[in-house]
This record gives C-alpha cells, sequence and structure tokens, in this order.
C-alpha cells in the first residue's frame, strides 16, 4: 500500500490577557486536546485552511500574523504535514464550533502544553509558544538556522521534503 501525506494547517491562536493566553480545543470523538488546525480543501492554500480550521474550531475571528513552523507526523497510512501560523483572536466568539469540537480552552502558556494529549503537539507548542507570545509583544527574535522551529518525528529521509516545503513559507 502506498503512503501518502496529508497537508493540513492551523495556528498558535493567541488572546491578550497578562499573561497571554493559548487556544487549545477538545476533539468531541477522540477525547484529546489538540492545537486547533485541519486539512487543507482542494485548491485551498495552507494560510486560508488556517484561517478556516481556527475560526470553526475556536468560534473567533482572528488575525493572521507570522508563519511559525510545520509539524510532522506519522499517520495511519502515512504522515501529516501541518503548517502552523501565529494569530490573535477576538476576545468574544462570534460563531458556534464545529460538530467535532467539544469545547475550546484559552490557557497560559506552560497550562496550553501541559493539556495538550499528544506529545509531537507538546514538544511543538514549548518551542514555538515562546517565539509566538514574544512576536505578540512586539519583541523580536532571530533564531540560528539550527533552531528554526520544525519538529521532526521520526523518519530521517522527510528532512530534504521539509526543507523544500518550508522554502515555499519564506
Amino acid at each position: 500500500m502506498a503512503r501518502t501525506t496529508v497537508l493540513a494547517a492551523g495556528g498558535i491562536v493567541l488572546r491578550r490577557a497578562e499573561p497571554p493566553l493559548v487556544a487549545v480545543v477538545r476533539l468531541r470523538k477522540r477525547n484529546e486536546w489538540v492545537l486547533p488546525k485541519g486539512k487543507l480543501d482542494n485548491g485551498e492554500t495552507p494560510r486560508a485552511a488556517a484561517i478556516r480550521e481556527v475560526m470553526e474550531e475556536t468560534g473567533h475571528d482572528v488575525a493572521v500574523r507570522e508563519f511559525l513552523g510545520t509539524l510532522v507526523y506519522d499517520v495511519r497510512d502515512g504522515s501529516k504535514v501541518v503548517h502552523y501560523w501565529r494569530m490573535e483572536a477576538t476576545h468574544a466568539p462570534t460563531r458556534e464550533l464545529m460538530r467535532d469540537v467539544k469545547a475550546v480552552d484559552w490557557l497560559p502558556l506552560d497550562k496550553a502544553v501541559e493539556r495538550l494529549s499528544r506529545g509531537y503537539e507538546r514538544a511543538f507548542l514549548e518551542q514555538v509558544g515562546p517565539i509566538a507570545i514574544a512576536a505578540a509583544n512586539g519583541v523580536g527574535i532571530a533564531l540560528p538556522e539550527a533552531a528554526q522551529p520544525v519538529v521532526r518525528e521520526r523518519k530521517k529521509e522527510r528532512t530534504g521534503f521539509l526543507q523544500n516545503l518550508l522554502r515555499l513559507f519564506r
């Protein structure tokens, strides 16, 4: 059976508060806490998919800021590639949550990391969360090439693929 690659996009969604709050969503089917994200529709760009998915899963309108990185992990028949942007949400929801989402919590970064059910999402948010918060506060952070916010789960052969994919977003 051929392995497939699923393309998805989402956001590290912040809401202004002291400290800033990060959105995590609880999936209805699996009862897991995850970062808001979803698959690209046919012909949809990753950025457009990220906006649509975050609005559907959090119920909030968002402003998209900078690209934060890509998370790659294994799924049943292949791998999933998820592109993330920093986003800022309105204080009040503007729409109902999609049916697949049971709840949204807005938590300080450390609590959001702890709440996530999947280890690879916890590692990703631990790495890019401080960058997102610093950027939201107007503090620029220059990262050395080796510290670019990309988490690679297993499979070294994907490195070239990821590097080529990341060039599209620079």
